[in-house]
């Protein structure tokens, strides 16, 4: 077989790069790309190269931004009263679908020691000041961290430094998808499910 020019090569090895591709996805984005106009290659490049020049961290919630504080800080529309806790800012991206309209506050991570990674690694410090610093405005913190042995341990650990104040700290109701099979339900998620059942 032929080599494939440097560029293509290239181009195919930064896009394995990416999650989730593998060196054939990488290879059939390429060979796309390659068929598609200049111009559409071109805004693609530059939509790349503005993610890291044009955004920055929001100093309160550290999501990421085009201005700081970022627009959901600045909506005084929203519930201040109510910080959700979660781990990247793609979990912000599903719970603004989900029509939540309190604030957030990025971890940036989970707590994990088998990845090394501690709670001085993440951003716990700045949400307890944060929260020492508006004690009189905030009254609720939900846990929305991801339901596995990591985003459990850092939500019971930020819970236990949250006891000293008077708020109402709350986790994501966990238990049955819709759509989906009881019998093909695991112990746990039933046992969620029965433990947080409503009245209908």
């Amino acid at each position: 077989m032929a080599k494939l020019p440097k560029s293509i090569r290239s181009t195919i090895d930064e896009l394995s790069r990416l999650p989730g591709i593998g060196p054939k996805s990488a290879a059939r984005i390429t060979f796309y790309l390659l068929s598609k106009p200049e111009n559409s290659v071109k805004s693609l490049g530059s939509a790349i190269s503005a993610l890291k020049e044009e955004l920055k961290i929001c100093s309160n919630c550290f999501n990421w931004a085009e201005s700081d504080p970022c627009e959901i800080c600045e909506d005084q529309g929203r519930e201040q009263s109510v910080i959700c806790v979660v781990e990247e800012p793609l979990d912000v991206i599903a719970l603004e679908r989900a029509g939540f309209r309190g604030s957030y506050h990025v971890l940036g991570a989970a707590i994990s020691p088998i990845n090394g990674i501690g709670p001085d690694d993440i951003r716990i410090a700045e949400l307890l000041d944060r929260i020492s610093a508006n004690s009189d405005k905030i009254e609720e913190v939900i846990f929305a961290t991801n339901p596995s042995l990591e985003g459990e341990a850092t939500a019971v650990y930020i819970s236990d430094r949250l006891k000293q104040y008077n708020l109402k700290l709350t986790r994501l109701a966990r238990g049955l998808p819709v759509g989906g099979d009881l019998e093909y339900a695991d112990e746990v998620t039933l046992t969620r499910s029965l433990e947080g059942r409503g009245e209908i």
